[in-house]
C-alpha cells in the first residue's frame, strides 16, 4: 500500500475511469478523458523505469502537443476526435499531411501505442506466459512496423529485461493479483473500444497513413 501513496504513482483505477469517460452515446470519443488515461499509462510506462523511455517520452510530447490544441484558441474545435478530424481536414487533404504538429497526426501515433498497450494489458490480464514474450508479440503485432530497426532491436532486448506477471500486478496498484486481474478485464474493453472506434474514423477519413 505505501507505493500506491508515491507522488504520480500508476493507478489502473484512473485508467480504467478515463477510458469509460471517453466514448459518449454518439460513440464520439472526448480528448479530454482520452487524454487523462494516456496520462495514466504514460505513469505506468515510467514505472516500469527506462525500459519503456523510448515510448512514454514520445507519449509525453505527444499529449502535450495534444494538450496545446485542447486549450489554444480552437479548443472548441478539439473536443473530440470527431471535431478534429471534422476541423482539421477543413483544410484540405493536403494541407493536413503537410503539418507535423496536427492533431490528426499526434493522435494516430497515440493510436498505434494505444494497440501495443492493449494488447499487452490483455496478455497480462489471461497471462498465459512471460511477460517479455507478452510485451514482444503485442509489440510486434503493433508498433513494431512503424519503428525502425534499431529501435525494434532495443526494444525486443529491453522486454527481456521485464518484471514477472505478479510484479506487473502490483504496480496496478489495486490490491490483490484477483484484484487487479480482474480490473484489466474491466479496463480493456474501454480501450479496447476506444481504439476501434478511432481505427474506424481514422480509415474512413484515409488518416492511418498520415506521414
Amino acid at each position: 500500500a505505501m507505493a500506491a501513496a508515491a507522488v504520480g504513482a500508476f493507478s489502473l483505477r484512473e485508467v480504467l475511469e478515463a477510458f469509460k469517460r471517453c466514448v459518449t452515446e454518439q460513440r464520439e470519443v472526448l480528448l479530454e478523458p482520452y487524454l487523462s488515461g494516456w496520462r495514466g499509462l504514460i505513469r505506468f510506462l515510467q514505472s516500469l523505469g527506462a525500459v519503456f523511455s523510448f515510448i512514454s517520452k514520445d507519449a509525453v510530447a505527444k499529449v502535450s502537443l495534444l494538450e496545446r490544441h485542447c486549450g489554444g484558441g480552437q479548443g472548441q474545435q478539439y473536443v473530440s476526435l470527431q471535431s478534429m478530424v471534422r476541423h482539421e481536414l477543413a483544410a484540405g487533404p493536403a494541407a493536413l499531411r503537410a503539418r507535423s504538429d496536427s492533431g490528426c497526426r499526434t493522435v494516430l501515433r497515440l493510436h498505434r501505442a494505444l494497440r501495443w498497450l492493449q494488447l499487452f494489458l490483455e496478455g497480462l490480464r489471461s497471462g498465459d506466459s512471460r511477460t517479455s514474450v507478452l510485451c514482444t508479440d503485442a509489440y510486434n503485432a503493433s508498433l513494431a512496423a512503424y519503428h525502425p530497426w534499431v529501435v525494434r532491436k532495443a526494444a525486443t532486448v529491453a522486454f527481456c529485461a521485464l518484471p514477472s506477471r505478479d510484479a506487473f500486478l502490483e504496480i496496478m496498484n489495486v490490491g490483490p493479483r484477483e484484484e487487479a486481474v480482474a480490473m484489466l478485464g474491466e479496463a480493456v474493453p474501454y480501450i479496447d473500444d476506444v481504439y476501434s472506434i478511432t481505427q474506424e474514423l481514422f480509415a474512413q477519413h484515409k488518416l492511418l497513413d498520415l506521414p
